[in-house]
């Protein structure tokens, strides 16, 4: 008997389909939510950037709660949820037995599931850049705040629209994933904050070159070209690493 996923309420066997790329929400709101998104994400983190290089820690607390809202509001306004797709579904006939019909996953439900489990596995990538070189007895309250932010952009969207999907995340792990918004803007907010590292060692005696600016810095005009490239320019497409 196949197990049922916690997250999206369906069966876990694995389905011999190759996997689709996310689609947007079929609705003028998610659309133009969707376009704004990238949008409204730098300008925040524009503004907060003076602050940011002054006090980091201070900053990047008091931004959680700011792109903790952004993201779940973007994601249950343009995102299928875990366990639905953008497809119409068909109404059931007059009379007809609802048994085996699929439930519909609620957004905010699946947005708070998500930001949980986003925030239980925050540590992974704290120990990720711990082992990429952050400071380890020192800063750790910034690489904490900079992994929590991190987790926000990359793991929150993830978890929302594939839940647990055991499969689906495998291919996420291998980059085999097609390239969709969400994906797009995981792989480039990585790549963003691992590129954000070069400045840091440079002997330029600039303020932003302390830890981590460069690296959050990195991370969100990362995830901002990610979500670009995976909307528009390589929709469908796999990353091959032969």
């Amino acid at each position: 008997m196949p197990l049922i996923d916690p997250v999206t309420m369906s069966s876990t066997t694995a389905s011999p389909k190759a996997s689709s790329p996310i689609e947007v929400l079929p609705k003028d709101i998610s659309r133009i939510v969707s376009q704004a998104h990238p949008a409204l994400l730098l300008a925040a983190y524009y503004m907060r950037f003076p602050s940011f290089v002054v006090d980091p820690v201070s900053t990047l607390l008091s931004s959680l709660l700011p792109l903790a809202v952004i993201q779940i509001g973007y994601t249950v306004i343009c995102l299928p949820p875990a366990g639905t797709s953008t497809k119409a579904t068909k109404k059931p006939k007059p009379g007809a037995s609802k048994k085996g019909l699929e439930t519909p996953t609620s957004g905010p439900l699946t947005a708070f599931i998500a930001l949980t489990l986003t925030i239980l596995s925050s540590p992974i990538l704290f120990a990720i850049q711990i082992l990429f070189g952050a400071p380890l007895t020192t800063h750790l309250p910034h690489t904490i705040l900079s992994s929590l932010h991190i987790a926000l952009l990359t793991i929150f969207p993830l978890v929302y629209v594939h839940g647990t999907d055991a499969g689906k995340w495998r291919e996420i792990a291998s980059f085999y994933s097609p390239i969709d918004e969400v994906f797009g803007g995981a792989v480039g907010c990585l790549l963003g904050a691992w590129m954000g590292a070069v400045p840091i060692p440079l002997d330029w005696d600039r303020e932003w070159q302390k830890w981590p600016v460069t690296i959050v810095t990195g991370a969100y005009m990362g995830y901002v070209a990610g979500i670009l490239v995976g909307a528009w320019l390589l929709k469908g497409k796999r990353i091959e690493l032969d």
